[in-house]
């Protein structure tokens, strides 16, 4: 019966939970396949302009796949992740997560909504899998930069989870995507009638954080040693939410603390370019377009690797100027909110100035982009950016396409091909006046399945900042000489399972100087990192057939 199920039968066969918290009649379902039968499916053009008909058709051919032969589709994934990752991940899941109700035919991971509250401990163990390991949750109100998508926004848990197992090896029958329906102020989806959520806006305030203090009880009582990732929930409440949980649970939010080491690791990636260590971090002059919480995070996480090589807290905060949309924040600036006011500049007669003239000023050597307004960095803030520094590292990291500061194109020609360029959305290099411009991603995918895989191992119980600062060190050590000489500041995607295991194999280090590590992790210290290292790799999934029947010996296949 698939979305058939009414509300009572669910609750009889243990189903709440297990599919979208909207039923179907029988006649809704019906009408929906003679629609597609006679007219074929009316779906959302690809919000990314990179994503085209090819992705689409590898993405469909790979989760047809998956429904059929999941120990087959990871082994494929996996001998094959650097062409397949952008299929299954950013930037095609943008457009899975977009049709996601248009294209449901089976399905996958927990749907938790509003219609659930007071349920949530015992709709939890309707998951079949009696250990889950890692939990990556959204609420869809922030996908990707597409905005609030609802209770499409599963598709984005579920790409991520790919990425766990094949990246990382988490266990694909120890992980579990959900997303939490608490409406959508999308209109658009409030009036479509195959849209699989609740047709109503959003909650907000106390009732939302109350739904979510439940959500996360319930999933931390039946898997107490289970790592949750908060996956694209709006800037409004990210930030929120991560402290809210962070302490008493291992949660962490990819959005702020992994963009954040990614950053962090492309500086260090940047530095080793020009020649130099990553002591020189504290060096560097930083220019930041956006100051919303994935923003911030990475403002943070800089700032700390500053104050890890050596400068004091107010030293390093002076190398930061923070612009939003209103233009320089400073002191003179009311409502500046308590995380962004350690960084609001002294200068306060330079309240709101314009970006370009802010990087006339301050002379950056990097300018990082985290605005979501397309085009930002235009001529003159590339030209004045080049004459203030020989070699500026230019990081514009808006999602989608068309959301990026500016493209590789823009960055070369308006820097004369000086610049080191990485972006948020892939880009082929470029041929710059017969140079080769090197178009590095700056993607989180580097960082998340090796710090999520070590916190698990060491059985951590948190995750701290100082994992995510280890795991940024450790991604540049990566880099081939020869991949470094062209311009590149992150390493191939081609092995991530070592870059993983290497990440993961620090994060159990970290933990056990933090007084957090547990379990057998903590036995196998004692045979130095390398053979830590080996028993990381070791306890990672391989997609291998079982032996279902006993063979004698002597039998031929």
């Amino acid at each position: 019966k698939g979305t058939g199920f009414n509300k009572y039968e669910r609750d009889v066969l243990a189903l709440r939970g297990l599919l979208p918290p909207t039923p179907k009649t029988f006649e809704t379902q019906a009408m929906r396949v003679l629609e597609e039968y006679r007219h074929g499916i009316t779906e959302v053009a690809p919000a990314d302009k990179i994503v085209t008909p090819e992705h689409i058709r590898k993405w469909r051919l790979l989760q047809n796949l998956q429904d059929r032969n999941e120990t087959l589709f990871y082994r494929v994934l996996l001998d094959n992740f650097e062409e397949m990752a952008p299929i299954l991940y950013t930037p095609t899941v943008g457009w899975a997560c977009q049709n996601f109700s248009t294209i449901y035919r089976r399905p996958r991971g927990m749907f938790v909504s509003l219609n659930d509250r007071g349920k949530m401990a015992s709709l939890i163990y309707n998951w079949p899998a009696d250990n889950v390991d890692a939990i990556v949750v959204t609420d869809g109100s922030r996908i990707l930069g597409l905005g609030d998508l609802g209770v499409n926004g599963l598709g984005i848990s579920i790409g991520k989870l790919d990425m766990y197992v094949a990246a990382a090896g988490f266990h694909p029958e120890r992980v579990l995507p959900i997303v939490l329906d608490v409406g959508t102020d999308n209109a658009e989806l409030l009036q479509d009638r195959y849209y699989l959520g609740l047709k109503q806006k959003r909650v907000r305030g106390q009732e939302y954080f109350d739904f979510m203090d439940e959500f996360v009880a319930a999933v931390t009582s039946r898997w107490p040693g289970v790592l949750v990732q908060f996956e694209d929930f709006h800037s409004g409440v990210a930030g929120t939410l991560l402290e809210r949980y962070r302490y008493n649970h291992m949660i962490f939010n990819d959005d702020i603390q992994g963009t954040a080491a990614t950053v962090l690791a492309g500086v260090y990636g940047a530095l080793a370019v020009k020649g130099k260590p990553p002591e020189a971090v504290t060096e560097e002059v930083i220019v930041v377009a956006g100051a919303g919480s994935a923003g911030m995070g990475v403002v943070k996480q800089v700032f700390e690797g500053m104050v890890r090589h050596g400068l004091n807290e107010e030293e390093a905060a002076s190398r930061f100027w923070i612009v939003d949309k209103d233009g320089l924040i400073t002191t003179g600036r009311r409502g500046v909110e308590s995380h962004v006011r350690p960084f609001a500049r002294w200068d306060a007669d330079k309240e709101g100035a314009p970006l370009v003239d802010v990087i006339r000023h301050a002379k950056p050597s990097t300018l990082i982009g985290l605005s979501a307004v397309g085009g930002l960095f235009t001529e003159d803030v590339l030209t004045a950016l080049s004459k203030g520094c020989k070699q500026p590292l230019v990081m514009p990291l808006s999602n989608p396409t068309q959301k990026l500061e500016c493209t590789i194109a823009q960055a070369a020609r308006h820097t004369k091909g000086t610049c080191i360029y990485a972006s948020g959305s892939p880009q082929e290099d470029l041929v710059y006046n017969n140079q080769t411009v090197r178009c590095s991603q700056a993607n989180n995918l580097y960082i998340f399945p090796g710090l999520a895989f070590g916190a698990h191992l060491a059985e951590a119980g948190f995750v701290s900042d100082e994992m995510l600062m280890v795991a940024a060190e450790e991604l540049p050590k990566h880099i081939t000489k020869e991949a470094r000489s062209q311009g590149a500041i992150f390493p191939s995607l081609s092995d991530m399972r070592e870059i993983s295991g290497h990440i993961a194999t620090e994060v159990i280090l970290q933990a056990e100087r933090e007084g957090l590590i547990k379990g057998p992790a903590k036995e196998k210290l004692k045979g130095g990192r390398n053979h830590l290292f080996q028993w990381v790799r070791s306890q990672m999934f391989k997609p291998e057939y079982s032996q279902f029947v006993y063979r004698p010996p002597g039998i031929d296949e």
